[in-house]
């Protein structure tokens, strides 16, 4: 097994609003679940969309994979792009309600943590038109870049069992190492990013 599932199987941690809110996310983010209960990536025993946030060691943590590729806005970007910074990966689409939900909060923490080395990293998947991603990105003020990835190629070279490509939204919080030190499988808040990236950014 490795160090991510391992860690993957342990209790996660939850802050207080997850818990109050946690019966409601579940049942919205049913609505971008595809319906299955399992990952489909084997050896993993997590529910996808459960709302999980899960934390790994230092010590513990698995290599992100080299993602790189075309953004929605029509250039290239790259993970290996942001080397030494934190980077926090957000896995949305324009059709999940729960990542419009989210986007917001996403906006806001990422301009508020620029200046503490973190870098936000979006990847757009199953909108099989750019523009339609491109209308989210405006609607909601997010600035920072994202991948499309309309067939989910990017999401599958990540470690086995740490995503599932079927449910939506997913947050990953990757270190200066290039290591994934957090995993969120829910729409977060404000306080939930601060709570999982600013710890992460604090790291020596």
């Amino acid at each position: 097994m490795s160090p991510l599932r391992a860690a993957l199987r342990r209790r996660p941690l939850r802050g207080a609003a997850t818990l109050a809110g946690a019966a409601a996310l579940a049942l919205t983010a049913a609505a971008c679940s595809s319906g299955t209960s399992g990952s489909g990536t084997g050896g993993s025993n997590f529910v996808g969309g459960n709302g999980e946030i899960t934390t790994v060691k230092p010590a513990d943590r698995d290599p992100a994979p080299a993602l790189s590729g075309t953004t929605v806005s029509g250039g290239t970007d790259s993970l290996a792009a942001y080397k030494g910074k934190v980077v926090v990966v957000n896995i949305w689409g324009s059709w999940c309600a729960p990542c419009r939900a989210e986007a917001p909060n996403l906006a806001a923490v990422a301009a508020a943590d620029q200046a503490k080395g973190v870098q936000f990293l979006g990847i757009n998947t199953r909108d099989l038109s750019k523009s339609n991603a491109v209308r989210f990105d405006k609607r909601f003020g997010i600035t920072y870049p994202s991948l499309y990835d309309p067939y989910g190629k990017l999401i599958l070279q990540f470690p086995k069992g740490s995503l599932n490509p079927q449910s939506l939204p997913a947050t990953l919080v990757i270190d200066r190492q290039g290591r994934i030190a957090v995993r969120a499988l829910k729409a977060l808040s404000e306080d939930e990013l601060h709570q999982i990236v600013d710890p992460v950014a604090a790291e020596k």
